[in-house]
C-alpha cells in the first residue's frame, strides 16, 4: 500500500498523468502552471489545432491559392492552439476547482491539490491569453474579430456540465472555432464552407468527448455534474454512430462546396478521401469501444488526434491538382 506522501497530491503529480515530460524536465516552479495548461497531456492542442488546419487547407484549396502568409497561418495557429488550450484549461480549473477535489481523477490537479492558487492560476490564464492575442492580431480584421468572439464559448464551457446534459456541445462551439478562424485568414471572409466544417468538427467533439465522458460517469453522478455520456448510458454507441454519419457527411459536404464548380475533378475526389479517411478511423474506434473499460476510452479519446490528422494530407494533396 502506497504511504502518504507517496500520493499524488503529495508528490505534485497529477492522478492520470504520471511519468510524462513535465515530471520529468521541467524546472519545478513551472510545472503546476505547465500541469494546469495540461502540456503534459497534448491531445487537447491537437484537438483543437487540427480543425484549424482543416479550414485553412480548405480556404486554400477553394481559392486554388497559398503563400508564405498561409504557412504564417498554420504555425501561428499552432502557437494559438497551444496557448488557449492552456488558457482554457486553467479557466476550467479556476471554475471546478471545487468539483475536481470531490472526482478521484481531478483532484490531484495543482489548484485543489495545493500546488497553486486561484489567483496564481488567474495571472497565468492572463499571461497566455496576451501571448496568443499577439499572434491573432498578425490575421486579417475578419480573422481577429472571430477570434475575440470565440472568448464567449471558451469562458461557458466550464459551467455548461451545470445546466445542461449536453455539455460537450458548448465543447464543440469552443474547439471548433478554428475552422472558421483560419478559414477567414486565408481567404479574408467567411463563407458556408467553412460553416459546414464548423459543424462537422462539433459532431467529432460530441463523437470523442462523449467517449471521454465515460471515464467519469460514475463520479460525475455523486456530485451532481451532467454529461452526454451519462445522458446516453448503454445506448451511447447508437448516439456515436449518429455524430459519426454528422461528422463525415458535413465534411464531405464542405469539400463540396469549396471545390466546386471551379476546381478539377480529380482534386474534388482527392479532397472527399480526407472525410472517407475521417470517418474510417471514428467507426474503428466504435468497434473497439467498452463504455465500462475506462483505459479504453482514454485510449480511444486520444486516437482522434489520428482521426483528425488523417484529412490533412488528402486535403493538402487536393491543393496541387
Amino acid at each position: 500500500m502506497a504511504t502518504k506522501d507517496e500520493t499524488p497530491e503529495a508528490t505534485g503529480t497529477v492522478a492520470d498523468s504520471v511519468g510524462n515530460w513535465v515530471d520529468r524536465y521541467a524546472p519545478a516552479a513551472a510545472r503546476p502552471y505547465l500541469r494546469l495548461s495540461r502540456a503534459d497531456r497534448p491531445i487537447g492542442t491537437w484537438l483543437l489545432l487540427l480543425p484549424c488546419w482543416w479550414g485553412l487547407l480548405l480556404g486554400m484549396g477553394q481559392t486554388g491559392t497559398f503563400s508564405w502568409h498561409d504557412a504564417w497561418i498554420a504555425l501561428g495557429c499552432a502557437i494559438g492552439a497551444f496557448l488557449m488550450r492552456g488558457a482554457g484549461c486553467t479557466w476550467n480549473d479556476i471554475t471546478d476547482r471545487d468539483i475536481d477535489a470531490g472526482v478521484a481523477r481531478t483532484r490531484s490537479r495543482p489548484i485543489p491539490s495545493g500546488q497553486v492558487s486561484a489567483r496564481q492560476a488567474l495571472a497565468w490564464l492572463v499571461i497566455q491569453s496576451l501571448i496568443a492575442f499577439f499572434i491573432l492580431i498578425t490575421f486579417n480584421t475578419n480573422a481577429i474579430i472571430l477570434g475575440i468572439v470565440a472568448l464567449g464559448p471558451v469562458a461557458i464551457y466550464p459551467f455548461a456540465k451545470r445546466f445542461t446534459w449536453w455539455p460537450q456541445i458548448f465543447l464543440g462551439i469552443a474547439f471548433n472555432w478554428g475552422a472558421l478562424l483560419a478559414y477567414t485568414a486565408h481567404t479574408g471572409s467567411l463563407g458556408w464552407p467553412a460553416v459546414a466544417l464548423y459543424l462537422a468538427g462539433m459532431a467529432w467533439t460530441l463523437f470523442y468527448d462523449t467517449i471521454y465522458a465515460h471515464q467519469d460517469k460514475e463520479d460525475d453522478a455523486l456530485i451532481g455534474v451532467k454529461s452526454t455520456a451519462r445522458l446516453f448510458g448503454d445506448a451511447t454507441p447508437k448516439y456515436l454512430l449518429a455524430f459519426l454519419v454528422m461528422a463525415v457527411t458535413l465534411m464531405a459536404v464542405a469539400v463540396i462546396l469549396a471545390y466546386l464548380p471551379e476546381r478539377s475533378v480529380i482534386a474534388l475526389i482527392v479532397a472527399l478521401a480526407a472525410p472517407w479517411a475521417f470517418g474510417w478511423h471514428m467507426s474503428w474506434q466504435m468497434r473497439m469501444l467498452d463504455i465500462d473499460d475506462n483505459d479504453m476510452c482514454l485510449r480511444l479519446f486520444r486516437s482522434n488526434r489520428d482521426a483528425g490528422l488523417l484529412a490533412v494530407p488528402f486535403l493538402a494533396i487536393a491543393l496541387m491538382l
